[in-house]
């Protein structure tokens, strides 16, 4: 298998692909009474704002519950407003002290252990005379944010917590997941369910109000199970005026109340049923009902949610509520990724429960998910499919890609009004070049293969941030003020090169705007003037601007980064461009540095001048890529030993970088900085499957393979030279 480097390529990716497949978005149903997620993916339970007739010295009970696939540690935050005792699966994991209670703005790491499958996760909060409750859960939204689930048997799938009426005394016995509400002795709100009076107004009455004139529209899909010759019959009544559609064929349309019955030719399969309704009199009722299939003496067909909402068995969906003559068409709104023009802030969709709204939520663990890992990881995919006829794989990338841009504007929206987005955690709160440029190069890369839906107005986002919004120096470079971690802060990271030229360099071939390629060079030029270790001919892994210098720790992947992105930009950039000399010479500078560092194996150290730190995998894939790329293009002036180093690399790679299952080892995980070598060589361990590394491994195998194939033809070419002669 070694010998066939497509083979161990097509291990590699269906590997990836196999562990992770294709899945969308699942829907929730969330309800607006819940409690507000802040900027930073935690919930706001600000119990003031919600029991307002508490007493202090009374006890709330905020009830939640997560789902794990493993048991394992996660980290959560909290800061508190009053006290609080926290239990986890029935055990009590933290009780608050004195100075957390005083100083709200204090946030308190807290690890808790949790079990595979559900996890009850419980918060109970006194109520003091300055403050009652706090804001709790995950403590790390970049990596994967916790979305917390409504507990018990009564509210299964809906997103958000539970809170409880304010008790006088501690419960003796604690709720615990698939209880009813009425099993834990307490009653819990938001409040789930219509009051009689509501259920018996209409439909849309109880979903919008009757306030004003109003039009909204219901969708569900029918689907037919039965195929035969005899009708299918749609039958009920409705308040206010009412049209349906079939797969937009208008099928019923009335003006006013009444009864309708409608045939419909049995057509096996599912179709989608949309219903407008209208309110004509202020303060009437406005609505519809549709008898079932066994009532209304047609069987062989039932009606299904449009897609399934987690919360919530009722198979309409609901959206308004807008002006006359000012609403979407009945053949617009048949879609999931749309927020639709309300004349005001939008609407989605809603379920038929009090104030409760349809939300997207990414629980994938990578498909669907945006984070720069990723991106080079896709790009490797992408590129493989490519080289070696795989559409599947190029389609899996795309899907993939898809799924976040289509749902862009969907989770700005989202992130507007309810505080953080369920879905593209990263992509709707950018505020570094991790969250955009990475992932930002690949979807350019995937739209040069065909139009992906929402592909060009994200990249133009993307664009912008990295132009108008990215802190930079006075001379222009980009540097770290903000972001998630104090670590980040007042920071340059060679890793950022990879985070921004990329995507400069193809976004300014979309555009053809140059001065895109031109910020990409000069920041080349700036990173060296602050990182660049000449000795060594390598660069240093970060600049700390608090103390003035660079950590002058030269870390395998961080330098990987460098030259991986270096080797786009000559790609791209005009072999007339003023600077490219400039480039080109400190491309071969790093090579030459990094070749005098390979280690005996073939493969370059974690700690490049430190060969007692591990061998890893992506800056040895990355080096090998970049090599390889060098060699075809014709950079390197003395070829010899960089083809050497290649062979080296790539053979050492499928020794103890790859096994016959396409697992990749030796991959560093994620990284903070320090000033020590120590820190990266005891401290920064490896991963098994680290997508830091799958991607840029499948990079450099394609262009190792692209090199065997342009040396195999140059050889053939001279020897029919040779032979002419």
């Amino acid at each position: 298998m070694y010998d066939s480097i497509p083979d161990i390529l097509t291990t590699v990716a269906q590997r990836y692909i196999g562990d992770h497949p294709k899945h969308s978005f699942l829907f929730r149903a969330y309800h607006q009474g819940g409690f507000r997620r802040l900027g930073d993916y935690r919930y706001d339970l600000n119990l003031n704002e919600k029991c307002l007739e508490a007493r202090a010295g009374q006890y709330v009970y905020v009830w939640g519950k997560l789902w794990s696939e493993q048991s394992t540690t996660l980290n959560t935050g909290l800061n508190c407003y009053s006290p609080v005792t926290i239990y986890v699966n029935g055990e009590e994991v933290f009780k608050s002290e004195l100075l957390q209670e005083l100083f709200p703005e204090r946030r308190t790491q807290i690890p808790i252990s949790v079990n595979y499958g559900w996890n009850d996760v419980l918060l109970c909060f006194v109520k003091t005379e300055v403050g009652f409750g706090g804001i709790y859960g995950t403590a790390s939204f970049k990596n994967f944010p916790l979305h917390f689930l409504t507990p018990g048997a009564d509210r299964q799938g809906q997103e958000g917590w539970l809170f409880s009426e304010p008790v006088d005394e501690p419960v003796l016995s604690l709720p615990r997941d698939g209880m009813t509400e009425e099993e834990t002795g307490l009653s819990w709100y938001p409040r789930r369910g219509w009051t009689d009076e509501e259920q018996s107004a209409g439909s849309f009455a109880r979903i919008f109000g009757t306030e004003q004139p109003a039009v909204a529209y219901a969708w569900s899909r029918m689907d037919v199970t039965l195929p035969g010759s005899k009708p299918i019959i749609l039958q009920g009544r409705h308040d206010g005026a009412l049209t349906l559609y079939v797969d937009g064929t208008e099928v019923y349309s009335a003006g006013s109340s009444g009864n309708f019955r409608v045939e419909l030719p049995r057509r096996y399969g599912s179709s989608d049923l949309v219903a407008k309704g209208e309110i004509q009199a202020l303060g009437g009722s406005w609505g519809f009902m549709l008898e079932d299939a066994e009532r209304s003496g047609s069987t062989g067909w039932r009606l299904k949610p449009p897609h399934p909402v987690a919360g919530c068995s009722d198979p309409w969906l609901y959206t308004g509520v807008f002006a006359l003559g000012a609403e979407p068409s009945h053949a617009d709104i048949v879609r999931t990724d749309t927020v639709f023009d309300d004349g005001a802030q939008g609407v989605y969709w809603r379920v038929d429960l009090p104030d409760t709204h349809v939300r997207p939520y990414l629980e994938n663990t990578h498909y669907g998910k945006w984070n720069y890992p990723l991106g080079v990881t896709l790009l490797g995919l992408l590129q493989t499919g490519q080289e070696l006829g795989r559409d599947d794989y190029i389609q899996y990338v795309r899907q993939h890609i898809e799924l976040s841009t289509s749902f862009d504007r969907y989770g700005l929206w989202d992130r507007e009004g309810y505080g953080a987005a369920g879905i593209n955690n990263q992509l709707s709160a950018i505020d570094s070049l991790d969250d955009c440029g990475s992932f930002g190069s690949t979807l350019l890369a995937a739209m040069e293969f065909g139009d992906i839906r929402g592909g060009r107005d994200t990249a133009d986002r993307i664009a912008g941030y990295i132009t108008d919004e990215q802190e930079r120096l006075e001379d222009g470079a980009f540097y770290r003020v903000r972001g998630s971690g104090e670590m980040r802060q007042e920071t340059m990271w060679c890793d950022d090169l990879y985070m921004s030229t990329p995507f400069l360099m193809r976004y300014g071939q979309l555009t053809g705007d140059a001065t895109y390629w031109d910020d990409a060079v000069n920041q080349f030029l700036m990173f060296r003037k602050y990182l660049y270790l000449p000795e060594q001919q390598i660069m240093s892994h970060v600049y700390d601007f608090v103390r003035g210098r660079a950590t002058g720790i030269p870390w395998g992947r961080g330098n990987g980064w460098v030259l991986f992105s270096l080797t786009e930009l000559l790609s791209i950039l005009p072999h007339d461009h003023v600077k490219r000399s400039e480039l080109l010479t400190f491309y071969r500078d790093l090579s030459q540095g990094y070749l005098a560092l390979q280690g005996e194996n073939g493969l370059w150290h974690q700690v490049l001048s430190r060969p007692d730190s591990y061998e890893e995998t992506s800056c040895t894939s990355m080096f090998v890529y970049a090599y390889a790329r060098g060699i075809r293009e014709g950079w390197l002036e003395q070829p010899e030993p960089y083809l050497e180093a290649v062979r080296k690399g790539w053979e050492g790679m499928t020794r103890l970088s790859i096994d016959y299952k396409g697992n990749i080892y030796g991959v560093c995980r994620g990284s903070g900085y320090s000033f020590t070598a120590l820190y990266y060589r005891d401290d920064l361990g490896w991963n098994l499957n680290d997508t830091h590394g799958i991607g840029i491994v499948l990079l450099a195998g394609i262009e190792v393979y692209k090199m065997n194939q342009q040396l195999r033809e140059a050889h053939i070419d001279s020897s029919v030279t040779a032979a002419q002669r």
